[in-house]
């Protein structure tokens, strides 16, 4: 599901061209992850931003660790930082993230720029989430902002299997699992989900094949 939701999100509503800005959010993650491979594997310039230490940290593969920055910033400084990410704006923003991060991209968006909303897991847990000032730049930059819901590209599953299976058999394409044992850690884990303390897909390992 997570590969279905990269490729719907990025070869669907992004619409990539070869060569095109792309800036991911949380592409450490489950979906993040993919989405940046699948932008560097069509040509594209590709930055993605992690939120934690223990991410730039941890030994990902190559294929990750090219294109991932760590976003550990105060919020008067990550416009700034964005933009020096992106000096010729941003193409396509995946965003797994909304809020602050999200604001900070819609000033930094290219004319007819496209921006999936594929998640916002840094507002899922706030009792006043936080609002968007910066719309405006939708009008200003002709962007299309669009959000999803990955079970409506069903009928496309097909077409994933044609795109992803060739690059897994090829070595194109890994894929990081955060892997935790014992059903008594899946509670930890899933609180994890909401601080960015998974890097790839959480998995809760109950049993182990002999």
């Amino acid at each position: 599901m997570p590969g279905m939701t990269a490729h719907a999100g990025f070869y669907e509503i992004c619409a990539p061209k070869k060569g095109e800005y792309v800036f991911v959010s949380a592409a450490a993650g489950a979906v993040g992850q993919l989405v940046g491979q699948f932008a560097k594997l069509m040509g594209c310039y590709v930055v993605g931003s992690a939120g934690s230490q223990e991410k730039e940290e941890h030994d990902l593969d190559a294929a990750l660790k090219s294109y991932l920055i760590m976003i550990l910033l105060s919020d008067d400084i990550l416009f700034s930082v964005v933009a020096r990410g992106f000096p010729e704006g941003i193409d396509i923003y995946f965003d797994n993230v909304g809020g602050k991060m999200l604001d900070a991209v819609l000033l930094n968006m290219r004319n007819h720029g496209r921006i999936a909303l594929c998640g916002m897991v840094s507002q899922y847990n706030l009792e006043q989430p936080d609002g968007v000032n910066n719309l405006m730049n939708l009008v200003y930059k002709r962007v299309r902002m669009e959000g999803f819901v990955v079970f409506d590209y069903n009928p496309f599953y097909s077409k994933f299997l044609e795109t992803v299976l060739p690059y897994i058999r090829e070595g194109k394409i890994v894929y990081v699992e955060d892997v935790v044992e014992g059903l008594e850690s899946g509670p930890a884990a899933l609180v994890g989900l909401f601080s960015g303390r998974n890097i790839g897909k959480q998995v809760v390992a109950i049993a182990h094949e002999s």
